[in-house]
């Protein structure tokens, strides 16, 4: 008779449980990496924000003495900043809340009011993602806003933003409103409803995630451009805060690194803040639209 040796690994309750969880360990540890790696210039310019003069001038992460007047100073004494972040703020709010519109009705109509020749239009507005046109087209840009003229002017910046934004705004409603079944349109319509009653009362309150989409991707753009910003413009009061910003140098003056800093943490806090209060929509808008998209 032959004689079997177990082999059966035994393990203790710290091994079996880092078995068990092993891949979530590792994947927390993957999402923590990427985490640090986002926070931690974030981190350390809100340090340097808020660090005095001389502190800046050394290697130290945290700062010795801190002096939080930077951001009165910034706006007291740089004359247009102020002026600056209005055209920012009135730019991207025009931006997003007409591009929204537009990519609401779009999408609506690609979908449940199936107009003739709705796939030759989504052709075309999925090929145009496809092409970098803030490159390829910041010339024709310029010279239809000279024909306009639009040019250093805070309004002009609003079309060119629009018009780079609408494509994947249209389309990310048009995947949003697939997800609205049709008989629920038809039976408002049946019910006597017209279609901007059925829009309104019907397909809006079933699309809000999708709404958050365009909202915060237009916001982002449109808050964020530099290149038409800084091409369709000349003079410092019309520009807007990430062409100020980005035309800035560091010195002991008035753009000393602490105050390049503070004005920097007041162009990204909107953004954050905005994402804050609509991230749970925006996460389940966007994952909505990749299911059905």
């Amino acid at each position: 008779m032959s004689l079997q040796s177990d082999h059966t690994t035994r393990y203790t309750p710290q091994q079996t449980w880092y078995q068990r969880n092993r891949s979530v360990i590792i994947r927390h540890a993957v999402i923590w990496l990427f985490m640090i790696i986002i926070l931690a210039p974030l981190a350390w310019v809100l340090l340097l924000s808020i660090k005095s003069l001389p502190d800046s001038m050394r290697g130290d992460l945290w700062p010795r003495d801190f002096d939080y007047g930077h951001y009165a100073y910034v706006f007291e004494k740089i004359e247009t900043l102020p002026r600056n972040l209005f055209n920012s703020i009135y730019v991207t709010a025009a931006t997003v809340v007409i591009t929204t519109i537009c990519a609401v009705l779009g999408g609506y109509a690609l979908v449940h009011l199936k107009p003739w020749g709705r796939g030759f239009v989504f052709t075309i507005l999925l090929l145009s993602l496809y092409f970098p046109t803030r490159v390829v087209a910041i010339i024709s840009i310029y010279e239809l806003q000279d024909s306009l003229n639009l040019i250093n002017v805070t309004s002009g910046l609003i079309l060119p933003y629009i018009t780079l934004n609408l494509a994947i705004s249209v389309l990310i409603m048009r995947a949003v409103f697939q997800l609205v079944p049709h008989e629920v349109i038809e039976s408002a319509r049946l019910d006597g409803a017209g279609t901007w009653r059925t829009l309104w009362f019907i397909g809006l309150p079933l699309v809000r995630n999708g709404l958050v989409v365009v909202l915060i991707v237009n916001f982002v753009t449109a808050w964020g451009e530099f290149l038409l910003g800084t091409t369709l413009t000349n003079d410092q009061e019309v520009r807007t805060m990430p062409v100020v910003l980005a035309a800035a140098q560091g010195g002991m003056g008035q753009w000393a690194w602490p105050r390049i800093a503070a004005v920097y943490v007041i162009v990204v806090t909107p953004g954050l803040i905005a994402f804050m209060f609509a991230q749970k929509l925006f996460f389940k808008g966007l994952a909505e639209g990749v299911v059905k998209g």
